[in-house]
């Protein structure tokens, strides 16, 4: 029982856990050593700005937990997902397998707490 409740209930840490990911996201143009300048502006700034939305959706669920959050989160993680064949650099090179890895986390994660908000919310309208 105790684990199960564990699963539906929405938990702080995941909101901090979103915004490592959305920090990470932020600064992965420059954890891929000597591919930095064979990255464009545009992957520079699409992963800069979906990273800072991440953070600001995980930051926003700590204070008012709303569906929509997760269903943005998820967007950003399939975005991030799709980046490197819509920018062109899904050939090669590791900011790729991070912009990858990054974006399935944030959907998963985004997926994960909109099950448990979804779970939690239909358990607050039944009414006795």
């Amino acid at each position: 029982m105790a684990t199960m409740r564990m699963f539906n209930t929405h938990r702080a840490w995941e909101d901090w856990a979103m915004m490592v990911f959305g920090a990470l996201i932020v600064i992965s143009p420059w954890l891929t050593p000597g591919e930095a300048t064979t990255h464009t502006q545009n992957m520079i700034l699409n992963a800069v700005v979906v990273g800072l939305i991440v953070c600001a959706l995980a930051a926003l669920e700590m204070l008012a937990l709303e569906r929509w959050e997760e269903a943005i989160g998820f967007a950003c993680g399939a975005w991030l997902i799709a980046s490197p064949f819509v920018f062109g650099y899904a050939d090669a090179g590791m900011l790729r397998f991070w912009h990858f890895v990054l974006g399935a986390l944030v959907a998963a994660f985004a997926a994960w707490e909109f099950w448990q908000d979804t779970s939690h919310k239909a358990k607050d309208q039944v009414t006795p």
